[in-house]
């Protein structure tokens, strides 16, 4: 109790009988006549690095509701919540690029394996989860695995809205997919749209965008995306830049045709008036480690020239996605239930397993770039196919008495899923260079688990728990390819800049309080291709929209995040697409 208190309530209780006339002080006053302000939070003595590549400096961060209200030397006056952050790292919170949180967020919605490492805005979107249509919510419900959940949103909108009513810890942002609006418009099916078509196509972009879409993305790799061509690319991303967005690829290509997919994104770029970024920057397979040189000389030479064009990257040399990238499109084309049926055909499974050892194909072929060997099974959705969880497609093949190729059709036909796999892919000294890039942010390429319950019922990834703790730790203390200053900057303001959000990604008063305290001598993954589910140790203390998230390394449960929106989003005050490109300021 204060001093001024204590008199109030002595007086009130008769105490003025006892000592006579007492007269009250007023509350202690600064110079210039005003008592020292209190917040909400203040983090005292940390090392700030404040997210825009400046050398870090000892002093205080102050929070009030949701907002920064001072960074600086010493904050006055003192917080409701104060935190000690002596000899720790204190940063705005982190940007996940390239995240895939859409179905473990509606099972926990902590996102705990990427709060753990100071993630506190998921962008999601690659393949996105609206607009759906009445098809394709039955066939995303029939093809749920481990974690079910009810369809019951039709716009991407309205799905950003479910999971911030539901309550969950990070901020989320979405794009809006070109294979989801094709699949949408057109189905599955190899074809090309007609100008009415593509008119819808374009029509459903800018709805996403206005219901806060940060801009429009694909996956050239996968069906129905790999069906589009580049003039069809061309018009979604140019309805994406008229509405102030992106576009954001999976290339059609990361290995031999790497050089050419790049070509075609800067050329997408160009001729939409768009920023592009390229999604998980990577030369796959050893033949292709040697182009490197090439698409950074490509991209900086763009970049030289005025276009607009970024790049993401996760610290592994495995990437994951399904048995669908050991396949060809064509038997693939029409959805999963026509692929499955197309390989119990003889004929057709001898053709497939024929094009699978093509030495130079004509479409993306992971498992041939990983080999048998390098090409790891992480998560089935049938039970009786789990227990060869954790082994290599060539052991299961050796098991069987079969062919790899063999062996992989067997399991998509058994699971009828795609089944998970990570493909073991790119040289480290490859991942060191771009870690370096001062043009590439950092995606994790997962959902955000949890290491208990239903996501124990799959493997995973490590790099759902640990991409992040992995820059701090591996490329930034041990390996010092980053400094510090630099990291945080690429984990923080370059992609906040990147999706034009104007208030976050630095500490500086005004902006969203996402904060990060973590100890730079101790911050560390721990998950591995045999035990991904291992949590990231050393941040401790998180910050979203200035509500603690993270305390002492737990999880609150706090509903602190909320929905991250692009700058067509229309609101009731106003809002919406504009007539071109040329209408909105964009950084480089």
């Amino acid at each position: 109790m204060s001093m001024h208190a204590f008199a109030r309530d002595f007086l009130r209780h008769g105490g003025a009988a006892l000592l006579g006339t007492l007269v009250l002080l007023p509350p202690p006053t600064n110079a210039a006549g005003r008592a020292p302000p209190l917040h909400d939070t203040i983090i005292r003595h940390g090392m700030i690095y404040d997210g825009s590549g400046a050398p870090g400096h000892r002093g205080d961060v102050a929070i009030d509701g949701d907002r920064i209200a001072y960074v600086g030397p010493h904050a006055v006056g003192h917080g409701r919540i104060e935190v000690d952050a002596r000899g720790k790292a204190v940063t705005p919170g982190f940007v996940n690029m390239l995240a895939h949180p859409e179905e473990s967020l509606l099972a926990d919605g902590r996102a705990l394996s990427d709060l753990r490492q100071g993630v506190t805005l998921e962008v999601m979107g690659e393949g996105s989860m609206g607009p759906l249509n009445d098809r394709m919510k039955d066939e995303g419900r029939r093809q749920q695995a481990d974690i079910k959940f009810d369809i019951d949103w039709t716009t991407l909108g309205e799905y950003l809205q479910k999971l911030e009513h539901r309550g969950i810890s990070p901020n989320v942002a979405s794009f809006v997919s070109a294979a989801t609006v094709r699949d949408y418009v057109l189905g599955e099916d190899d074809v090309t749209p007609t100008s009415e078509q593509l008119a819808q196509m374009k029509g459903l972009v800018a709805q996403a965008m206005e219901e806060g879409a940060l801009g429009v993305t694909t996956m050239l790799i996968y069906n129905p995306a790999t069906y589009a061509k580049t003039p069809e690319l061309v018009e979604l991303a140019r309805e994406s830049g008229r509405c102030g967005g992106m576009y954001i690829a999976h290339i059609r290509s990361e290995g031999a045709r790497l050089l050419e997919a790049l070509d075609e994104t800067i050329q997408i770029a160009r001729a939409s008036g768009a920023p592009a970024e390229i999604y998980h920057l990577k030369a796959a397979g050893a033949a292709n480690w040697g182009k490197l040189d090439d698409v950074i000389r490509k991209v900086e030479a763009a970049r030289r020239t005025g276009t607009r064009i970024t790049a993401d990257m996760y610290t592994y040399t495995a990437g994951a996605t399904g048995l669908d990238a050991a396949m060809p499109p064509w038997v693939q084309e029409g959805g999963l239930d026509k692929w499955v049926e197309r390989l119990k055909d003889p004929v057709v499974r001898a053709k497939v397993a024929s094009e699978m050892v093509e030495p130079a194909p004509t479409w993306e072929n992971l498992m041939r770039a990983a080999g048998p060997k390098g090409t790891l099974l992480l998560a089935f959705k049938t039970k009786k196919l789990k227990p060869l969880t954790g082994k290599t497609l060539d052991e299961v093949a050796t098991m069987r008495n079969v062919s790899p190729q063999e062996a992989a059709m067997q399991l998509i036909v058994e699971d009828h899923s795609r089944i998970e796999v990570a493909y073991f892919l790119m040289s480290e000294e490859n991942v060191r260079r771009e870690v370096a890039l001062p043009w590439v942010s950092f995606g994790s390429d997962a959902e955000a688990p949890a290491p208990e319950g239903v996501f124990l019922e799959s493997s995973t990834h490590p790099r759902a728990y640990g991409n992040f703790t992995r820059v701090l730790a591996k490329y930034v203390r041990d390996g010092k390819v980053l400094t510090m200053p630099e990291a945080i900057r690429k984990l923080t303001s370059f992609p906040a800049q990147t999706l034009s959000l104007s208030d976050r990604g630095l500490l500086k008063k005004g902006y969203y309080a996402d904060v990060v305290v973590f100890d730079p001598a101790t911050v560390q993954d721990h998950g591995t291709y045999d035990r991904p589910h291992q949590l990231s140790t050393g941040v401790e203390q998180v910050w979203i929209n200035g509500v603690r998230a993270l305390k002492n390394s737990e999880a609150t449960r706090a509903p602190s995040g909320r929905v991250v929106r692009g700058r067509a989003w229309r609101t009731p005050s106003g809002g919406g697409c504009r007539g071109s490109s040329a209408d909105w300021t964009w950084t480089q």
